[in-house]
């Protein structure tokens, strides 16, 4: 036996011996690898004639396709046992009774929606809805929020194909374009009475939604929801604001054992502003001061932006977060666990 022939006898042994397909590409390696034995034999011909390296070329060509054909079936014999084996994991007994599907269910953060969406109506409040590719007027400029803002940066924000560098299109960072959108349409529906001198229904809406912004972590998700609110009419003050807050608190967490704080603040599109913190008096939670929404007085230039006459018109506007509203419900400790899809998690909320 030449040392071509031994090489390959030595290859196939190798191989029949490579129980995974890990050993069986460590095995390769020994052989066609950058630095394998047949590699080594092709720079070796550098030495040899002209002739010689044809005749010694061949035989090496011919050893090395050797080795690839047993390598090949080496791979095609660790396939069909892994096949074998899944088969024989997976194989069903047809004697068995069949299994039910399972009853489906909301999600926990829908059932907040709903549950949101139910006490403002109950308030009066209609429900907006509005597109997630929104437009940089509505989503910023309307919302008095200015041109060097850090919110309408790369970094925070997702722009999308579309608009112009001057108007571009977005993923709405938040729902307040819905409040906008509305007000707008409900301005244009009611502008022969206000012309007239007239006045007009006030404008009480809420606008639940998805949300995106470039963040991630334990308690934010680049997909998000939110729910803005918004009531503007000619005599809605910061207490009514406050009333209707803190009976939306108590109503959604079922209780009337909390207390809320609106803590100063600064938002673009309100002036004043305001924090809203809620504080259980028991329960695992009490004694801590939990911020659960933003809030405040509509701005004077949004407020025009909706057509109406700021020294005539007056409201205030708020939004929360219904993802952080169902971990406090729920008393879960991570945002992500909504997102990953495992049933065993969902499934606990809809019993």
């Amino acid at each position: 036996m030449n040392e071509l022939d031994s090489l390959v006898a030595s290859a196939r042994e190798l191989f029949a011996q490579a129980g995974t397909p890990v050993d069986l590409e460590n095995a390769k390696a020994q052989f066609l690898g950058k630095a394998g034995k047949m590699t080594a034999l092709m720079k070796g011909m550098a030495q040899l004639t002209v002739e010689e390296k044809k005749t010694r070329g061949a035989a090496i060509n011919v050893a090395k396709q050797a080795i690839e054909a047993a390598l090949n079936d080496r791979r095609q014999a660790l396939l069909d046992a892994q096949l074998q084996q899944q088969l024989q994991a997976e194989r069903l007994d047809v004697t068995l009774p069949g299994r039910q599907r399972g009853q489906g269910g909301l999600h926990p953060v829908s059932l907040t929606l709903e549950r949101i969406e139910g006490i403002f109506a109950s308030m009066g409040f209609e429900v907006a809805e509005g597109p997630e590719i929104e437009s940089d007027w509505f989503n910023f400029t309307a919302l008095n929020t200015p041109e060097d803002h850090p919110a309408r940066s790369m970094h925070d924000t997702f722009y999308v194909e579309g608009g112009t560098p001057q108007a571009p299109n977005l993923l709405r960072t938040h729902t307040s374009p819905m409040q906008v959108r509305h007000a707008v349409q409900h301005v244009k529906r009611y502008r022969h009475q206000l012309d007239a001198g007239q006045g007009m229904p006030e404008i009480r809406v809420i606008a639940p939604g998805r949300t995106y912004r470039v963040d991630s972590d334990a308690t934010h998700s680049p997909m998000f929801h939110q729910c803005e609110g918004l009531w503007i009419g000619e005599n809605v003050s910061f207490k009514d604001l406050k009333v209707v807050f803190t009976d939306f608190c108590k109503t959604f967490f079922e209780s009337d054992d909390l207390v809320l704080r609106f803590r100063p603040s600064f938002f673009p599109f309100t002036e004043p502003s305001a924090e809203v913190d809620i504080q259980f008096q028991s329960g695992p939670l009490a004694g801590k001061w939990l911020e659960v929404a933003g809030s405040g007085q509509v701005h004077p230039n949004v407020v025009r932006n909706m057509g109406l006459d700021p020294e005539r018109f007056i409201g205030f506007a708020f939004g929360m977060g219904p993802d952080r509203l169902t971990m406090l419900r729920y008393g879960v400790n991570d945002l992500r666990l909504f997102f990953d899809g495992d049933i065993r998690f969902l499934s606990q909320f809809n019993k």
